[in-house]
């Protein structure tokens, strides 16, 4: 046998045992008469021991020869530590070496494979198979697999049958955009890789698959940021003879079982806000609700007071943030250069300090009196010690910068931990979003979200679309979106109405969709769905802001994978048999 244990296995209960462990050289520590090797593997490390003038003398000559990585086997004898490492799960004991045999040597590598290691991000990616070895990193994929078995165990008790579906799609508008892949069959044509197996589940819903899931890979061209990837993964699912509220228990209970069983934390019951009201109140449709300070709209309190700034603005809303009156002038202004940062473009920042002796300041004095200043205070519910803060301008533009300065205080002030759990659901979004430089419709959701109130969908004018809610529903964990869905359409009419609004032509719609539209024509029951952020669970649950962190083989920034240098091109001879050519390459400056 290569090993009778791993290397995390040993207790004081094998001390007297043979044993032997095989795994990679962390650490060795020579001090002349004694060599101490640590020897880790994916379970632990175990600490091995070698005496000189024992009567192993080859095992010591080989010793004194290890480098860090190298791969062993070692036979040997567990015995009771003399200096034990309560830190360590294997602290207790160590493995006293008879014999040991190498494997394989190893370069130096290029980082500390530790989980303070000295490797940068970029480093670390060109040598992934190493970082996979850190506890740290290993440990993040350990937590995703317990996260895909949790997710399996519950849908199967629910009756939920896995089904795959194809890789290879057909390319659809009216999302981000394709990866497109060509068809040497097929010449000029192309697959395009799915953003997601939407129009597959329906479908199977039409063919009386009742209940769907599927852990799938997606794929979008989008430029990325910390928490997307070009491939992704996503818990599908899919459900018949269902209305949203089924929905939302049904996935509100897989939720609570992965807190439960992932991080032993009972997650309550999860409330539900409006669409309006996450933007009424906290300017994003993703609102962090570990922590208030909630928008309050000043707008009737503080116009007509000769305060340009105020009287000009379409909306005047701000936050209280409390206990905060003792910042300083300098904070402050770290505040306002904040919202003033082009990605946020407020113009400026208003405050109001409601002193701990109960006197109220502001940095607009001269234009609002004593009274003035407590009825903005009673407003915010204020209380001596807290601080306002308030911004002004358009609705569009001003909530969300509101809502870059509500996170950024519940960061400064400690109040967004990563072992802290809120979650809620979020109904009731608008069905479609006009786009003023196209002057058309475009689905908030997707187009096979159904609307809230169909009657009126098919009857109202086309200016008073944008009144319309979806039978949309988002979940959101900690002010991340971690899962969203809608109940869908299944009358080919109403998905004929949808397509007409979204600007298809009826050519368009039936070359596009039509498998779908004709799917429907042959009994097709009401149904409803949800996919949830497989990846991005797995980061809230391991306490890290980027996806990256828990997927084996990531891509940079720039959509790279560094590690195998892809994407790269590919032989010409490859390019002749799919008939495609490239075009040169812009020039840089």
């Amino acid at each position: 046998m290569l090993r009778t244990h791993t290397c995390g296995a040993l207790r004081m209960e094998h001390v007297g045992q043979d044993v032997t462990l095989s795994g990679w050289v962390a650490r060795v520590r020579d001090k002349g008469g004694m060599i101490w090797i640590d020897l880790r593997d994916r379970y632990g490390i175990t600490q091995l021991m070698l005496e000189e003038g024992k009567g192993n003398k080859e095992a010591i000559e080989i010793a004194r020869t290890l480098g860090r990585e190298y791969v062993l086997k070692v036979q040997g004898k567990v015995i009771e530590r003399v200096a034990k490492n309560p830190k360590m799960s294997t602290g207790d004991i160590e493995v006293k070496v008879a014999a040991i045999q190498v494997f394989n040597p190893s370069k130096v590598p290029p980082f500390l494979i530790e989980d303070d290691t000295d490797g940068g991000d970029e480093l670390r990616m060109r040598y992934r198979y190493l970082d996979l070895r850190r506890d740290i990193v290993r440990q993040n994929l350990v937590l995703r697999h317990q996260v895909a078995k949790v997710t399996r165990a519950y849908l199967d008790s629910h009756q939920f049958i896995e089904v795959e579906t194809p890789v290879l799609i057909k390319s659809t508008p009216e999302g981000a955009r394709d990866f497109v892949v060509p068809s040497r069959m097929n010449p000029g044509q192309f697959y395009a890789l799915p953003q997601s197996p939407q129009t597959f589940k329906q479908l199977l819903m039409v063919s009386g698959f009742d209940r769907y899931y599927q852990i799938v890979k997606c794929f979008r061209d989008e430029d990325l940021r910390a928490d997307r990837q070009p491939e992704f993964t996503q818990i599908d699912c899919e459900m018949s003879f269902v209305e949203q509220e089924d929905v939302l228990n049904m996935f509100e209970g897989l939720v609570r079982q992965l807190f439960k069983e992932v991080k032993g934390f009972d997650l309550p019951e999860v409330p539900r806000m409006l669409y309006a009201d996450a933007m009424k109140y906290y300017g994003c449709d993703k609102p962090d609700t570990r922590f208030g300070m909630r928008f309050v709209e000043l707008t009737d309190l503080v116009q007509g007071k000769n305060f340009q700034v105020f009287d000009a603005a379409e909306i005047i809303v701000g936050i209280n943030a409390t206990g905060c009156a003792g910042y300083t002038r300098k904070e402050i202004d770290e505040l306002t250069d904040f919202v003033k940062r082009p990605q946020i473009g407020a113009k400026g920042l208003v405050w109001v300090r409601y002193a701990a002796d109960g006197t109220l300041k502001s940095s607009v004095d001269k234009f609002y009196t004593e009274e003035d200043l407590k009825s903005i205070a009673a407003r915010f519910e204020a209380k001596p010690g807290d601080l306002m803060l308030v911004l002004a301008g358009d609705v569009k533009s001003t909530r969300p910068q509101l809502n870059e300065l509500r996170l950024e205080l519940g960061s400064r002030l400690g109040l967004r931990p990563k072992d802290k759990f809120s979650a809620l659901w979020v109904i009731d979004f608008p069905l479609l979003e006009w786009g003023e430089e196209e002057k058309r419709w475009f689905a908030m959701h997707h187009p096979f979200t159904s609307p809230k109130d169909v009657e009126a969908f098919m009857h109202l004018p086309f200016e008073r679309l944008g009144e319309i809610n979806a039978n949309a529903y988002d979940m959101v964990i900690n002010g991340v979106e971690v899962g969203g869905g809608s109940v869908r359409i299944y009358d080919r009419s109403l998905q004929n109405k949808m397509f007409e609004l979204l600007g298809f032509t009826p050519e368009e719609a039936k070359a596009q969709f039509g498998f779908l539209l004709d799917a429907f024509e042959f009994g097709a029951p009401p149904h409803a769905g949800l996919a949830f952020g497989f990846d991005r669970l797995c980061s809230i649950f391991g306490g890290a802001d980027s996806i990256r962190d828990f997927i084996a083989f990531p891509k940079n920034n720039s959509g790279r994978d560094v590690m195998i240098d892809s994407p790269s091109e590919i032989n010409p001879k490859q390019m002749d048999e799919l008939y495609i050519a490239t075009k040169p390459l812009p020039q840089k400056n």
